[in-house]
């Protein structure tokens, strides 16, 4: 099966938000909790130019700065805790979300770059 049929059956979304590889949908994106192995375990496809880069952080940043922040102000104004349960309570909180979300987004992330076809250089980087 050429390349072009398999991309169009896998979808992005899945592959990526599933963290597996965006060329067969099956072997898994990632060989430790963030570092993308070099290829994948089933069809061999090179993930080794898969990168990221800096958005999986920033659409973080904005998805958990658009939860917490409303959910601190109301927890503020509705029960008035001490400083100390703010301080305890939103970095654990943080911290937890934004590792929780950083795989599946940074998974959804190289899967949209493989599904276009997209490189740094604006050429074709995939086989």
């Amino acid at each position: 099966m050429p390349d072009d049929e398999l991309v169009l059956k896998i979808s992005p979304v899945k592959a990526g938000l599933l963290c597996k590889c965006p060329r067969c949908g099956q072997g898994s994106l990632f060989k430790s909790l963030l570092q993308i192995a070099d290829r994948c375990s089933v069809c061999q496809f090179d993930l080794a130019k898969s990168d990221s880069g800096d958005g999986p952080a920033v659409f973080i940043i904005f998805i958990l700065g658009f939860l917490i922040i409303p959910l601190a102000l109301w927890l503020e104004a509705s029960f008035e805790p001490p400083l100390w349960v703010h301080a305890l309570l939103w970095p654990i909180i943080i911290i937890g979300g934004s590792i929780a979300l950083l795989r599946p987004l940074k998974g959804l992330m190289v899967a949209l770059q493989y599904h276009h076809k997209a490189s740094d250089s604006g050429s074709v980087d995939y086989d």
